[in-house]
Parts: structure tokens; C-alpha cells; sequence
């Protein structure tokens, strides 16, 4: 499985006074298995970007491949690419509507024609998955959970349909801090357990920086950087010019480093960050 996307262009409104250009020749790789964050200031490009990559919107120009498959050549079978691409909104816990948790995480499966054995079976797994147990919420009513337990089961509909490539639309967005470790533990375990494609929009740099293989800065509609998380938040200054700032652990080393030169670390994340504070503290007591 991989995603393949080659200069792609969306325009919203085209020809008329309010003509914006939402995608701007936009052309990156996601191999199997890769976690793909993607940042950028509000209006970047990033929500627009994720729904066309399950073909929920169609580009002004430019190619999508799936799996060495296009899907903007209007030849695809969009149902069967939005079986293997699943995308979850940005708080899509308010878009569960069925009367207990175990039909909720059903609909997706229902709707692709499954029997109930495989029916049953998918969302007992993908409940698990999420780390709640089936039994004492099966027969709950999604509207009686909490904001974090909702996400979960709003992310087991996704994955109840068994999807190739994951994508997250701000996944921790609007969670207190201990539901928002949950679900970011929630979204590990899930890429290590199914080993598929996991792209994620987040403002939370930290998430970026803790999950990411590879990192996308869309500004403008256009791709400013890409690299690894070590190498994008590398470049301050740059993302300081689109509004966007580094992960608060790497904020920590930055200012240490400006106190004490002999300091070095490039850690992006607390442990990182410990660690290199505890090396540097040890060799300067000698």
C-alpha cells in the first residue's frame, strides 16, 4: 500500500470574484506503513488536502494515486477506495447518531454489505482496539460516554471497515490532558497493531514530533517543508515566518543551549529532552 500524489491543484470557487487557491501544486510519497504529520497555520490547505486523498473532494488538476491506482481520473470505484483509505474527522464524536456504541461502530461495516458473523466480529475488534471493552459498552448509547470514550468509538467505526491507510483530522483536538495521552497512546497502538498508513493533521507540535515518521508544512495551499520531525523543526526561523512553533520540549533545549552554549540536543520530545539534561548535568559535575 502506498499513496503517490503528483501536482496537485484546488481552486474553490473558480472564475468567480471569490476565487481561492486552496492546493498549490502539492506532490509528496507515503510508503506502507509510514505515519504522516501534517502542520500548517489555519487555511493551509490541510483539511482540503485530507479530503482529497478519499476522494471526497475532486482537484482542479493534478493525480492521485492509491496503491498504484488513480483515483481522480473519474475511473475509480469510490467506494472501494474509501474502503481502504478511512478518514475521521475533526470531532467526529458528533457525528454518532445510533442508539448503543455496538450499532454505531456497525454502520460502516453494514453499509459495505458484510454478514453480520464478519459484522460482529469487526466491531468487536476495532472496540478492543481503541482499548475499550465490548461487553460493558455494547449496549450503551454513545451520548451517555465521555468526550474521550466517544472519539474512541468514532474511530472504531473507521477501523471496523478495515482500512489500508488511516487518516486523522486532529485526533486530540479539544480533549483535557489525560484524554488527550489516551487517544495519542490510542492512535500508536493502533499503527503498530494493523502496520498500515497513518496520516495525521495536529496543531500540537509535540504530537507531531512524538508520532511522525515523516512531517508535511503546507502554507499557503503549497508544501514549504518537508522532512523528518528532527529536520523540519530544525528550521525555526522558517516556521516562525508561517506562524507555527516548535515542539515545548525542544522550546526547553532551545533556551538552555541559549544559557549554556556547551549544551547540545537536538531532543524533540521530554524523554529526549531528560535524557540530554541528565547526560550534560553528569558530565558537567565531572
Amino acid at each position: 500500500m502506498s499513496i503517490e500524489v503528483r501536482n496537485l491543484n484546488f481552486i474553490y470557487s473558480p472564475g468567480m470574484p471569490g476565487e481561492t487557491v486552496a492546493l498549490s501544486d502539492v506532490s509528496f510519497d507515503v510508503p506502507d506503513g509510514e505515519v504522516l504529520g501534517i502542520i500548517g497555520h489555519t487555511g493551509s490547505g490541510k483539511s482540503t488536502l485530507l479530503q482529497h486523498l478519499n476522494g471526497l473532494m475532486k482537484p482542479s488538476s493534478g493525480e492521485i494515486y492509491i496503491d498504484g491506482q488513480c483515483i481522480t481520473d473519474g475511473k475509480a470505484k469510490m467506494t472501494d477506495i474509501r474502503r481502504k483509505v478511512g478518514l475521521v474527522f475533526q470531532y467526529p464524536e458528533y457525528q454518532l447518531f445510533e442508539e448503543t456504541v455496538a450499532r454505531d461502530v456497525a454502520f460502516g461495516p453494514k453499509n459495505l454489505g458484510m454478514d453480520e458473523a464478519e459484522i460482529e466480529e469487526r466491531v468487536r475488534g476495532a472496540i478492543g482496539l481503541v482499548g475499550l471493552d465490548y461487553e460493558e459498552i455494547k449496549d450503551l448509547s454513545p451520548f451517555e460516554l465521555s468526550g474521550g470514550m466517544k472519539r474512541r468509538v468514532a474511530i472504531a467505526g473507521v477501523i471496523a471497515m478495515g482500512p489500508k491507510i488511516l487518516i486523522l483530522d486532529e485526533p486530540t483536538a479539544g480533549l483535557d490532558p489525560s484524554a488527550h495521552r489516551d487517544i495519542l497512546a490510542m492512535v500508536r497502538r493502533i499503527h503498530d497493531e494493523m502496520g498500515i498508513i497513518l496520516i495525521f493533521v495536529s496543531h500540537n507540535m509535540a504530537d507531531i514530533a512524538a508520532l511522525s515518521d515523516q512531517v508535511i508544512v503546507l502554507s499557503e495551499g503549497a508544501i514549504a517543508l518537508r522532512g523528518t520531525p528532527a529536520e523540519v523543526f530544525s528550521q525555526r526561523e522558517r516556521l516562525e515566518t508561517m506562524r507555527l512553533g516548535l515542539p515545548p520540549a525542544r522550546e526547553i533545549v532551545e533556551l538552555i543551549k541559549s544559557k549554556a552554549p556547551a549544551f547540545k540536543s537536538e531532543a524533540l520530545t521530554i524523554d529526549e529532552a531528560a535524557e540530554d539534561i541528565r547526560s550534560y548535568m553528569e558530565e558537567a559535575r565531572g
